[in-house]
């Protein structure tokens, strides 16, 4: 059986190792000369920096188990919560979220009660929204921001929705679909009518399932170390030929798909297309205009991140928490800025202080910026907003354009069509964040269903 592989991100990676476990070779094929996809983490005078994501969430299994399975589950680490708080900056100050928040919902009077980033009228509305009923009835799609403006006001969707879900898709929830992004939400709406009401009933479940668990886990010396475990323990090894995939067509003779590279067709019985859903609809235009329209209309955000690292010694500002988020309405570059040595044990020595910058999300021309603007721009926020004017001994910026699938609304029809298209193109998989869910675990899962898929057959 011949299998082709177009991405070699996490992705691509999980399918290939997975393929193997079933005793199926791959030849893998990624344009540029490095492993990983976004997955990339570096070491600066004692630091490890990530310049892609640099944790997972606990709750979904499927990261742990392959860590397990290539026997690094001694270096897993869980987020330092006990020392969790996120600020969110309001009027040029960082004002911490209250306490029991899940995501936007309150599940706790007093912190809501005092806190400073919101206002009377939004705290009474969080308040009276406990006496929602369900609604009868289908309700079609709607935005993450028109659902939580619905249960709690605008000043809720942009102190508390906005800045949250920036930092994790890198998109404004005027277009992200709370189907597709938060369904746990829509569905306990559904069923009790309350988020407040729904959250605090089903919690005791919640907490038992996860007792002990921490909110992210990451590898001590960076999710780097995944990646190179896979390469490594990947038998039969892939083949990893590195340049880019031109087209991707069924063919007349022999297996049934052929793959072109520099030129040149690769046969195969199966491809994966475990890269970006813009990049598999390029390569798909001759062989399934549908499905590659479908594609191509997936949105993708950019991201930039800015890894600044100081001398601990005089450094002005205490880091007692996991960093602060910026909301659209107070947003100039900078959309977030994790404290890199409070987020995570062994990450960071005690001689050093790590702020780790996000800008970017649907911005196309923060990208224009050179890195040098780039940390002149975070320099000079930071310094309002912490007051940090100390000169890094080291930064580091990574760019990744076009790379955060945006979920927005109508996302799940868009899906169902594309894998109604695919059920009429046998050997043809898809893998990758732009489907149903951006994180490391999902990247994983899809992966390994793909190659469970070919498997079979």
């Amino acid at each position: 059986m011949k299998v082709v592989i177009v991405g070699g991100g996490i992705s691509g990676l999980s399918a290939a190792y997975y393929l193997a476990k079933h005793g199926v070779a791959s030849t893998l094929i990624e344009r540029d000369g490095r492993l990983g996809g976004v997955i990339s983490t570096e070491r600066l005078q004692g630091c490890v920096l990530e310049s892609g994501p640099d944790s997972y969430l606990a709750q979904k299994p499927w990261a742990l188990h392959l860590i397990r399975e290539l026997g690094l589950g001694d270096d897993v680490i869980g987020s330092n919560d006990h020392l969790r708080v996120t600020y969110v900056l309001k009027r040029g100050r960082l004002v911490p979220l209250p306490d029991g928040l899940m995501l936007m919902i309150p599940t706790r009077i007093l912190p809501l009660v005092r806190t400073r980033l919101l206002g009377f009228e939004t705290k009474v509305r969080m308040g009276l929204e406990w006496l929602r009923r369900p609604s009868n009835g289908w309700q079609p799609d709607r935005s993450v921001a028109e659902f939580v403006a619905e249960h709690y006001g605008w000043e809720a969707v942009d102190y508390l929705a906005e800045p949250l879900l920036a930092g994790v898709y890198g998109g404004d929830p005027q277009n992200l679909s709370v189907g597709s992004v938060l369904p746990r939400f829509v569905e306990l709406e559904r069923k009790y009518g309350s988020l407040t009401k729904g959250v605090l009933r089903e919690r005791r479940k919640a907490a038992k399932h996860a007792q002990g668990q921490p909110l992210f886990q990451t590898l001590k010396g960076g999710l780097g170390q995944l990646v190179d475990a896979l390469v490594a323990q990947t038998r039969p090894a892939p083949e990893v030929l590195h340049a880019p995939a031109d087209a991707v067509e069924r063919s007349a003779e022999g297996a049934p798909w052929r793959v072109r590279m520099s030129g040149e067709w690769l046969p195969a019985d199966h491809v994966v297309l475990a890269c970006q859903a813009y990049q598999a609809g390029a390569l798909l235009g001759s062989a399934d205009g549908d499905l590659a329209a479908l594609l191509d209309s997936i949105p993708y955000s950019n991201s930039i991140t800015i890894s600044l690292g100081y001398d601990k010694a005089g450094f002005p500002h205490p880091l007692n928490g996991f960093g602060f988020l910026v909301p659209k309405s107070e947003r100039h570059l900078l959309v977030a800025c994790t404290w890199v040595g409070t987020k995570f044990s062994y990450r960071v020595p005690p001689d050093k202080a790590v702020l780790r910058c996000f800008v970017g999300g649907e911005d196309p021309g923060v990208l224009a910026l050179s890195d040098e603007e780039l940390v002149t721009h975070v320099r000079a926020e930071l310094l309002t907003v912490m007051g940090v004017s100390a000169t890094p001994v080291f930064t580091q910026v990574a760019r990744w354009p076009r790379s955060m699938a945006q979920y927005t609304v109508g996302h799940a029809e868009r899906v169902a069509r594309i894998e109604s298209r695919l059920k009429q193109l046998p050997g043809l998989h898809l893998a990758g964040n732009a489907y149903h869910g951006i994180g490391i675990p999902d990247c994983v899962r899809m992966g390994k269903q793909a190659a469970d898929a070919i498997a079979a057959r």
